[in-house]
């Protein structure tokens, strides 16, 4: 039976000469594994360069229940991105984003509200100007409500240290070495309390940042079975650094 779905690129693999394998998080099936033949052919209708990391779709799709893989009638990108494809910053961000998702999303079942979460996360990215540095700490945080561990908000006067293992602010040190202390406690906090369109307002320095993006994908790797090591962090990091020549001439402005 023939379905229209939306679907965000997780993962391509190739397949053969000429076809691969696309796993999609879709809003009506979740994750599924496609396979699209023929794309690598000069005229081919779905083209591998509509497969990019997190690119949006609206797909018509073959759909068998318990199928391990199924197959795609019409594809096309919807909306086209129009700045993350052309921009380091927010195709590094991308290639973050997406590996952290391929890790942690794994249900083959719809979750409307988590594929609107990404979906919208990522039309953003793609038209939002100024500062993205902190983009992706306000991606993992807000992510973590639909997966189940989004931290307790409630922040008691004198909590000074954030219980990774429970997701809770604390006034004492937890006993667990999976924990934030001053100032990260703080600066955590901002994290709750700035969505996307005011992280600006979030008053971290490049070691600060670099520190919580570490201790949140512990928090993530403690609460996602199978979780592993993100390795694309590390090139994100170098990329959202400025040059030291660079920081110099904005304090000069």
């Amino acid at each position: 039976m023939l379905h229209k779905v939306r679907g965000i690129v997780f993962k391509v693999t190739d397949y053969g000469e000429t076809s691969v394998i696309a796993q999609l998080y879709t809003d009506k099936f979740g994750m599924q594994s496609y396979i699209i033949n023929g794309v690598k052919k000069p005229k081919a209708k779905i083209r591998r360069n509509m497969l990019q990391p997190l690119h949006l779709l609206d797909v018509v799709v073959y759909h068998k229940n318990n199928a391990s893989v199924q197959r795609i009638a019409e594809l096309k990108c919807a909306p086209v991105l129009q700045n993350i494809p052309y921009d380091v910053i927010k195709s590094s961000l991308t290639l973050f984003l997406n590996e952290v998702l391929y890790k942690a999303v794994k249900q083959q079942t719809g979750d409307e509200n988590l594929f609107n979460f990404i979906f919208h996360s990522v039309e953003l990215l793609d038209y939002q100007a100024g500062n993205l540095t902190n983009f992706h700490l306000v991606f993992l945080t807000r992510l973590s409500r639909y997966l189940g561990f989004y931290p307790d908000q409630n922040k008691p006067d004198g909590a000074d240290y954030f219980d990774m293992k429970n997701g809770v602010f604390t006034r004492y040190k937890p006993e667990n070495w999976q924990y934030l202390s001053p100032p990260h406690t703080g600066n955590f906090y901002q994290l709750l309390k700035y969505g996307f369109e005011e992280q600006e307002k979030i008053d971290l320095n490049n070691d600060d940042r670099r520190y919580l993006l570490d201790k949140l994908l512990e928090y993530y790797a403690y609460h996602i079975e199978g979780f592993g090591h993100i390795h694309s962090h590390e090139v994100l990091e170098e990329v959202l650094t400025p040059l030291p020549n660079a920081a110099a001439r904005e304090g000069k402005r």
